[in-house]
């Protein structure tokens, strides 16, 4: 029911700060930082998309869990949305999510809540590389009579 209450609020809050900031400071100004934000906003869902990617592959190159680390791109990709969208609160909320104390303190109590299983119990360590072969040893003297294998240069 509050969720509810919440989402219909939220388009009158954002009117009501529209009109009364709007009107102390003006059009122009209220026009220019909403492009501002929205520009903001892009900059960063860019930016955390790139740093998100680069850290995935991080983590599944070194075998480590992928998920370490990801709480901070999570607050920052939802900053980037929220300053994305027109509103001064949506952009008070995005700005505030762009800290990085904020950040982790939404992360400790977010993985509060939240138990992480990890399938089959540890990973097992990396093995050395390991080539099956059937091989044949041949004696130098049947070398030349058998004929060229392709693996020499001659």
């Amino acid at each position: 029911m509050w969720v509810l209450l919440a989402i219909l609020a939220w388009p009158l809050v954002e009117i009501g700060l529209f009109v009364e900031i709007g009107g102390r400071i003006g059009l122009w100004p209220t026009l220019a930082w909403v492009i501002a934000t929205a520009a903001l906003g892009i900059l960063v869902m860019r930016a955390e998309a790139v740093r998100g990617h680069m850290r995935l592959r991080q983590g599944l190159s070194a075998l480590g869990r992928p998920d370490a680390g990801l709480g901070r791109g999570v607050f920052r990709g939802l900053a980037g949305l929220l300053l994305v969208l027109p509103g001064f609160l949506t952009d008070a909320l995005g700005l505030i999510l762009l800290l990085p104390p904020v950040q982790d303190l939404l992360t400790a109590r977010l993985m509060a809540r939240v138990t992480v299983v990890q399938a089959g119990g540890r990973p097992a360590p990396p093995e050395p590389d390991v080539i099956e072969a059937e091989w044949e040893e041949v004696p130098p003297s049947e070398v030349g009579r058998r004929g060229r294998s392709g693996w020499t240069e001659d």
